[in-house]
Order: C-alpha cells, then structure tokens, then sequence
C-alpha cells in the first residue's frame, strides 16, 4: 500500500522559490513604476495644495511685487481652448470611430488606423506649430482658435482609438435584431450601436480632454497668454499649463508658489476626468 500523498502546500520547494520569487519581483517593479507618480502627487499636496484658496479660481494674477490674486482667467482660457478642441475633435474623432467599426472593410480603413496612430504619437509642439501655421498666420493674431485647434489635433486619434474600441464592443446580435425589424444600416448604428457604445464613447472624449487640458507646448504658439480676463476669442487667451510655465521662471517666491498651486489644480482636475473616464469604460 502506497504512502499518503500530502496536499500541504511546500514553501521550499524549486517551484515555489522561483514563483514567490517572481511574484515579488513584479510587485516591485509595480512599486518603483509607481514612484514617480507618488512622489510628483506629494510634492504637489506639499508645496502646492497648503496655499490653495477658492478666491484663486476667480481672482486675476498678481504682479511680482504683489500678494494675493489667482489663476481665474487662465482657468477660464482652459475650458474655453478646451472646449473648442472638443467641439472639433469629438464630432471627427466618433465619425472616423463609426466609419472604422462599422464600414472599415475597404482599402481606406488601414490607411487611416495608421494614421490615427501615427497622430497619436506626434509630439504637441507639433500640433501648436500647425496651428500657428494655419490659423495665427491666417488670421494674424494670436487667439482662443488658434489654442483650440492645436488641442483637437491631439484628441483626435485619443477619441477615434477609444471610440472604435467601443464600438467593436458591441455585440453583432444587436445590429442583426435591428435589421431584421427592419431598421437600415444608419438607424442601427444610430438607435442601438452608438446609444450601447455610450459610455465607452464618453471615455474617449473625457480622456482627450484630459490629455488636451495639460499641454503647454501648443499654446505657447497659438494662444500665448494674457494677464487678464477673456473679452473675445480672437485675443491671446491664457491656459493654466502656460500659467505654470511662467511663474515656475519668475524670481518671486510668491509667484512660484502659486505656481505650484496652479500645478496642485491642474494634476486634480486631470486626476478627476481620468477616473470619471475608467469608471464610465464598460466592464469586461
């Protein structure tokens, strides 16, 4: 008669060394991975969240030799470019999305997905150098536009990339109930594919607008900056990233920690729209 076969588990044997070894190995690697994050967020709450107050999300930058003030219209300025960028980029970026998923089967489709690829690994100095080129020359002037446009070249493929995704989600059972009731292809992908894809859509869009709300490099050629409130769109237009980039250079200890202030607002309100954006991706 065989001897009992033992089920407790061996912490020593080779198998075991070399899996608990890699597991801890992983779990490092996630750890050293994270620190650059952890340490720029506690830097931020350390030098930047102490001097926070909400009359700085209304109140006008100081000069060097002042106290007080804010960063309420370079705030403003950011939702404004922001909001052109997505008023550009979404309607192109869920069309292109539409066209991919559901009519991509021709010659066209690998050529765009390239090139939406490609777009998406450009460098957003370049977006702000085309912009310069096609609408401050054009128009002469440095302007809201101008920052606007620059923000909707870089979230263009950022909402194509995620839309398709969303909508090649979709299973086809729903598209094959729609037609056989007698639906055509348009009010398919209207009434059942994109109100399905929504909320993968949505992420999409809520991710470009994150990525487009912490860039400096475009609207240092586009919408420069101004110490002032917005009274058109076809002025230069100030933006917190900008906000940043001047005062982090400024020899007043005040106007760097407002820099850092600024920076506190801008990594949180960033932060906030990536986390809305996974909790609105759809659950696999």
């Amino acid at each position: 008669m065989s001897a009992p076969v033992s089920l407790r588990r061996s912490y020593f044997t080779r198998r075991a060394l070399v899996s608990g070894g890699m597991t801890a190995l992983a779990i490092g690697a996630a750890l050293v991975a994270m620190a650059p994050l952890l340490s720029v967020l506690g830097a931020l709450v350390s030098k930047g969240a102490w001097n926070f107050r909400w009359s700085m999300l209304t109140s006008l930058p100081p000069s060097a030799l002042d106290e007080g003030g804010g960063f309420g219209n370079a705030l403003l300025g950011t939702l404004i470019m922001t909001g052109i960028g997505g008023a550009i980029a979404f309607p192109l970026g869920i069309l292109a999305a539409i066209y991919l998923a559901e009519f991509g089967g021709g010659r066209a489709a690998p050529v765009i997905r390239f090139a939406v690829r490609v777009l998406s690994g450009v460098p957003s100095i370049i977006a702000g150098v085309f912009a310069y080129g096609i609408v401050v020359l054009t128009f002469k002037s440095f302007s809201a536009w101008a920052g606007g446009v620059a923000l909707a070249v870089l979230m263009i493929p950022v909402v194509v990339i995620a839309a398709e995704q969303a909508l090649r989600a979709v299973p086809g059972k729903l598209r094959e109930a729609a037609y056989g009731m007698g639906a055509t292809r348009f009010q398919a992908i209207w009434r059942v594919v994109l109100p399905t894809a929504f909320s993968g859509v949505c992420t999409g869009c809520l991710l470009a607008i994150a990525r487009a709300g912490g860039e400096t490099a475009p609207l240092l050629f586009t919408a420069q900056f101004s110490n002032f409130w917005i009274s058109g769109l076809n002025e230069p237009t100030p933006s917190m990233s900008v906000l940043i980039h001047n005062m982090s250079g400024r020899p007043s200890d005040h106007l760097i920690a407002m820099a850092w202030t600024a920076s506190f607002v801008l990594v949180v309100a960033v932060l906030g729209l990536n986390l809305l954006g996974r909790s609105l991706a759809p659950k696999e």
